[in-house]
């Protein structure tokens, strides 16, 4: 792909998203960046979510990653899929009756200021550096087979990528960022349906050819009954539902897109669909990554050293230009996807959390509302230059996985909240919550030795929440509130938190 054809791709793709918050921002008031006017159609939600839900990460990697793990991934998003039930009947009706804007609102209500600060503050740590961190991935493929043929820096592309986020964002923030993510999860699904037809054709296979190798090839295994495994099914299962809960229910970025809808139902219908197509998704992505290994089997393609260049590699030189033209578009859009929300979402928590600025006149918040939204989007520019310093796949890993850590504190404190009547002491609810992660990394680290054996894979958020919730116990005493919602279904069957 010659670099000017691809420069054409790109520029056109960010003058439909631009066209996109031209469209959305008119008659933009001080509601639409934050709530969208509690106005969006649940089905856009819907589908957009999915896009936002895999991001660059997934779209790289996971692919890659069945000649290691098979299928076993798929048992973690089974695990999502029953989370996501439990976001639509248990948090978004709480959050519908207490008309949030931000979710960490509940926390201020519930336990008190401090308590309200710290939960935005994990929040907030967490989404800059993991937002960052999938950014960073994206951008390194796209700097290796785009970039670097016009001798662009490295930081120069991070910085253009993230003006261009924040051009199309500025205006009318999560209602653009809607209909965006709904047009970026057409252009990542595309072209993994594009990929996996051009595979099918190149190797003389119908599409009953194509579902009866994928299901009799060894990479096509999903369950892993090993209990001392990592991938053991259950602790994937368990610790899926908990991450659906944590980094959805219990996260800003993706909660802010549920609550634009107009009332509680359609937030729920919303999930309940978005669950089945992420799912769905999920094994498109998983079938393309054997379909991968199988065609590099057939023409003998070497493999490359890090298997999340695979699919990168095979689409760009080997699979000609349809299939570079769509991957291009696939994984930009799936860059763009999760940084976009994820930067109006810290911009709302900031706003809203910890600066309130609620009662300040319209043109003010306007004001205020720019400057964070510049201020994050400086941030996540050098974050993600710094991952580039340290040049150290192991280090920049460690670091993303350490703010993995920052969501256990969430769902101790949601979970204490929703589940007792206690009230801890609000001035220590800082300190539980940052020491919880580090008694779980500290376990994490000696696990084997001190647990025969055992090693801990995703559940160890659960852990950490438990850890969470333990301490806030600990702090309470014998100080009781009144539950602000019992836990019993209403006339509709719904279950409230």
């Amino acid at each position: 792909m010659k670099p000017t054809y691809v420069l054409a791709i790109l520029v056109a793709y960010f003058l439909v998203l631009m066209l996109i918050s031209y469209l959305t921002s008119r008659g933009a008031d001080k509601d639409t960046f934050f709530t969208g006017n509690r106005k969006s159609p649940w089905y856009l939600v819907a589908f957009g979510m999915v896009g936002a839900s895999l991001s660059g990460v997934t779209f790289i990697s996971v692919p890659g990653a069945v000649g290691g793990s098979g299928w076993s991934y798929l048992q973690f998003v089974l695990g999502n899929f029953v989370g996501y039930w439990v976001i639509a009947f248990v948090l978004i009706p709480l959050y519908y009756r207490m008309k949030l804007t931000s979710i960490y609102e509940y926390l201020r209500d519930r336990y008190g200021n401090a308590s309200y600060k710290t939960g935005a503050l994990f929040f907030m740590l967490s989404q800059t550096i993991g937002a960052s961190f999938r950014l960073f991935l994206v951008a390194l493929v796209l700097q290796l087979f785009f970039f670097d043929a016009y001798n662009i820096p490295f930081g120069v592309t991070v910085f253009i990528t993230i003006l261009l986020i924040w051009l199309y964002t500025f205006k009318a923030g999560i209602k653009t960022i809607v209909w965006t993510d709904t047009l970026q999860t057409l252009f990542m699904l595309s072209s993994v349906g594009i990929s996996i037809w051009l595979i099918a054709t190149e190797l003389d296979l119908s599409l009953g050819g194509v579902v009866t190798e994928v299901k009799s090839h060894p990479y096509a295994d999903i369950f892993v009954w090993d209990g001392k495994a990592g991938n053991n099914f259950f602790k994937q299962f368990i610790a899926g539902i908990f991450i659906a809960i944590v980094m959805n229910g219990l996260d800003q970025n993706m909660m802010q897109k549920n609550l634009t809808c107009k009332s509680r139902w359609d937030a729920q219908k919303n999930l309940l669909s978005f669950s089945i197509t992420f799912v769905i998704s999920t094994v498109l992505f998983l079938v393309l990554g054997v379909m991968l290994y199988m065609f590099a089997e057939a023409k003998g393609v070497e493999i490359p050293g890090r298997t999340d260049a695979l699919y990168a590699t095979l689409a760009l030189e080997h699979f000609g230009t349809l299939a570079g033209t769509v991957f291009l578009l696939g994984i930009t859009a799936a860059a763009y996807s999760s940084a976009d929300s994820a930067l109006t979402a810290l911009t709302t928590s900031f706003c809203v959390d910890m600066m309130d600025i609620s009662h300040q006149p319209e043109e003010k918040q306007k004001k205020i509302r720019r400057v964070v939204h510049i201020g994050f989007s400086t941030l996540m520019v050098m974050v993600i230059i710094l991952f580039k310093m340290f040049n150290d796949e192991t280090v920049v890993t460690s670091v993303f996985k350490a703010a993995g850590y920052t969501y256990g504190p969430l769902l101790g404190l949601f979970a204490f909240g929703m589940l007792t009547k206690r009230k801890p002491a609000d001035r220590l609810v800082p300190l539980v919550c940052i020491l919880s992660p580090v008694f779980s990394y500290i376990l994490n680290a000696n696990s084997e030795e001190l647990l025969w054996g055992y090693k801990f894979g995703f559940e160890i958020l659960i852990v950490n929440g438990l850890f969470t919730f333990i301490g806030l116990w600990t702090i309470s005493g014998r100080r009781f509130i009144p539950m602000q919602e019992p836990l019993l279904s209403d006339s509709s069957g719904d279950l409230l938190a």
